[in-house]
């Protein structure tokens, strides 16, 4: 798919409480279809400009906010297939565009002189033109890598019922080729979890009982800010403390 519209819950939550969420959600989820059993690596090139807007907007919760990214998945090589995508925030509402193209091509539309568009061959030329204004706009520039192990499911009744868990979130901008793999600083604590819930109207009821019975306190948890947080330490007006970022505040 393309485009996705949704509402998504974050959690933060301990590792017990990941296994013990994935053991009782058994009778009603499958394993995602991609990647071995539900587990794969997400590994995204974010942008930002030199005011660091896109930050500020996230940080402050704005009413209307939006980021890019270039995200690859597993060990995609140069050759290989990623994906630009816009994700934009809306009255609690995500809508998510996005559009494949091999990876080398990507690279030449962000480092080379700009030809025109119509010279690359994305799967949607309409998202590629919106990116290209929402970069333009903006004046975007990579920024630095953000890569998880994931862990995905979806619900047997409900295919738009999703539930998403990210392990051992990483971050780094001294190497901005995503195609070298998924490393860098931990920028949340290893025993700590990213819990998403992604669903199109409501979550279920037995969903939210099980919430409950393991305590799972909803939570902000942007990956982006809590990243560049830790990357840029004090140029950040009114950072957080690193020992916060390290267990997932903010």
């Amino acid at each position: 798919m393309e485009i996705f519209t949704r509402r998504e819950q974050k959690y933060l939550i301990a590792m017990q409480q990941y296994e013990m969420l994935v053991n009782l959600m058994a009778p009603y989820m499958l394993y995602d279809k991609f990647g071995e059993k539900g587990r794969y690596t997400v590994t995204s090139l974010y942008f930002e400009n030199r005011s660091q807007q896109i930050y500020y907007e996230t940080k402050n919760k704005l009413e209307f906010r939006q980021k890019l990214r270039l995200r690859i998945y597993d060990d995609t090589d140069i050759d290989g297939t990623a994906f630009f995508e816009v994700k934009q925030k809306h009255n609690r509402v995500v809508n998510k565009r996005r559009t494949a193209l091999p990876l080398k091509e990507a690279y030449r539309y962000l480092y080379q002189p700009l030809d025109r568009l119509e010279s690359y061959r994305p799967s949607n030329v309409l998202i590629m033109k919106e990116i290209h204004h929402f970069r333009t706009l903006y004046r975007l520039k990579p920024e630095m890598v953000v890569s998880y192990d994931r862990h995905a499911f979806h619900c047997i009744d409900d295919p738009d019922l999703r539930v998403t868990f990210d392990l051992n979130l990483r971050c780094r901008n001294s190497d901005l080729n995503i195609e070298t793999g998924p490393y860098g600083e931990n920028f949340i604590d290893k025993n700590l979890v990213v819990l998403e819930v992604k669903v199109s109207h409501s979550v279920p009821l037995w969903l939210t009982r099980f919430l409950q019975k393991l305590d799972c306190e909803q939570r902000s948890a942007s990956k982006f800010c809590t990243s560049l947080e830790l990357l840029k330490g004090d140029v950040l007006p009114g950072n957080i403390q690193r020992e916060k970022v390290m267990i997932g505040v903010g």
